[in-house]
């Protein structure tokens, strides 16, 4: 089934249909009816919580669309224009602001491809150099909350969303001070700006404000139990239409069907791979596939949590050279939930550590799909944009080791702000929280 479904793929059969036909017919030798694989791609789709999906992605439509975002551009000048490598700081922090927005690293690659790179060809920017940092930065929308792969995973594994955002956090964080540094000490020198006043400082924070608002209106009802990540995407999307987009752009109310429209589009892709995915990964467990890699993995580690989830790490960026991050996840599912039980594992913490895996996935070859989109966008071969980012790999890498290493970190926010989310409970006097 494996065979057959990387056997399509690389003869250009779109991945999800690559899915089914591999499922379809592995099917034929088994007892199980076609009808009920059928019937499996349509419950993979019919899951709640993924309905918060189409709603981040119309937040970031929307707010790209509105050119809402020039603004957080602007912020992020002010703040880091006058550092080394310049505009590939800007790029950098503005992702990470983007981020807590739109939750989809693709949508963040075709703003910034769209705004910032034809900024860095004139300043003389290698292309390549442009690509691999846009690529790169947009990995964050997949750990800095909201995180569309966030939801996916909490939805299939039945582990808490708000806290999967949380965890989030720190990688999140990790990879951009990375990345800033990385471009302030190998990058181009760029054009660096004067050194913002204050005064050009708090301008730039009032003209933000109602675009950055979003992320504390998406997080601060989570937090508080107001409402669900789906509710918290309705809110937004709510949010942008009757605040954002007439205070700041009213005309742009017109263009708002194309919006719905583009956001349907881009939407149909994750959800029928989604679909695909969940049968695969249903066939996958009924011919005991994940069983037999989890006796592996756990006999190889000897119960040992940290060389679990290290040999994890390195399947998951084996896997992530070929497949998306979420069929990836939905695929997998059974052998991580076999292998967080049976180390032992907090499951919010093997959540983010694997999600950071798979972003990074996202930028290496063959799959690597942000490198892909940037290296087109941009308008450089991709093996050039593969090579100039294969140094940045080591960000990834102190990333993923931190987070796995480290774990009193990655959770702490979660233990502050959300401690049911990763197994806390109330003390018997009432006077705060027993954590495990």
């Amino acid at each position: 089934m494996g065979f057959l479904f990387l056997f399509l793929g690389y003869l250009g059969v779109p991945v999800a249909f690559a899915l089914i036909a591999a499922v379809m017919i592995v099917t034929i030798f088994t007892p199980v009816s076609q009808a009920s694989m059928i019937a499996q791609l349509f419950n993979g789709m019919d899951v709640e919580a993924l309905l918060a999906v189409p709603f981040f992605l119309l937040v970031g439509e929307l707010m790209t669309s509105a050119n809402v975002t020039i603004r957080m551009i602007n912020l992020a000048q002010v703040m880091v224009g006058h550092l080394r490598g310049a505009l590939a700081q800007v790029v950098t922090l503005f992702s990470m602001f983007f981020a807590g927005v739109s939750g989809s690293s693709a949508a963040d690659v075709a703003v910034l491809s769209r705004t910032l790179a034809p900024e860095m060809a004139r300043e003389g920017y290698d292309k390549a150099f442009t690509a691999a940092l846009i690529a790169s930065a947009a990995t964050m929308a997949n750990l800095i909350p909201p995180s569309i792969m966030a939801v996916v995973y909490g939805a299939t594994g039945n582990v808490s969303i708000g806290g999967l955002f949380l965890a989030g956090v720190v990688p999140g964080v990790l990879i951009g001070l990375g990345l800033m540094i990385f471009s302030f000490l190998l990058g181009p020198v760029g054009v660096m700006r004067q050194r913002a006043t204050f005064g050009m400082f708090s301008t730039a924070v009032k003209r933000s404000a109602v675009p950055m608002m979003i992320p504390l209106i998406i997080m601060g009802g989570i937090l508080t139990g107001k409402f669900t990540p789906t509710e918290a995407g309705v809110i937004a999307v709510a949010y942008i239409l009757f605040v954002a987009i007439p205070l700041l752009n009213i005309g742009h109310l017109r263009n708002l069907p194309h919006d719905m429209a583009m956001t349907g589009l881009l939407y149909s892709i994750p959800l029928i791979t989604i679909g695909a995915a969940s049968m695969f990964g249903w066939m996958l467990a009924y011919l005991r596939g994940p069983a037999v890699v989890s006796e592996w993995i756990a006999s190889a580690a000897g119960g040992d949590p940290v060389t679990i989830m290290l040999l994890l790490v390195l399947l998951f960026i084996i896997v992530g050279d070929f497949i998306d991050a979420i069929p990836a996840i939905i695929i997998f599912m059974p052998l991580i939930i076999d292998l967080t039980q049976s180390a032992d594992i907090n499951p919010v913490h093997m959540g983010a550590v694997i999600i950071t895996t798979l972003a990074f996935g996202l930028i290496t070859p063959p799959y690597g799909l942000c490198l892909l989109m940037a290296a087109k966008f941009v308008g450089v071969k991709f093996s050039r944009a593969m090579i100039v980012s294969l140094p940045i790999y080591l960000v990834f890498f102190a990333a993923i080791a931190f987070t796995i290493y480290f774990p009193e970190v990655v959770l702490w926010l979660p233990k502050q702000l959300l401690p049911q989310s990763v197994g806390c409970f109330p003390k018997p006097d009432g006077g705060g929280w027993i954590c495990p």
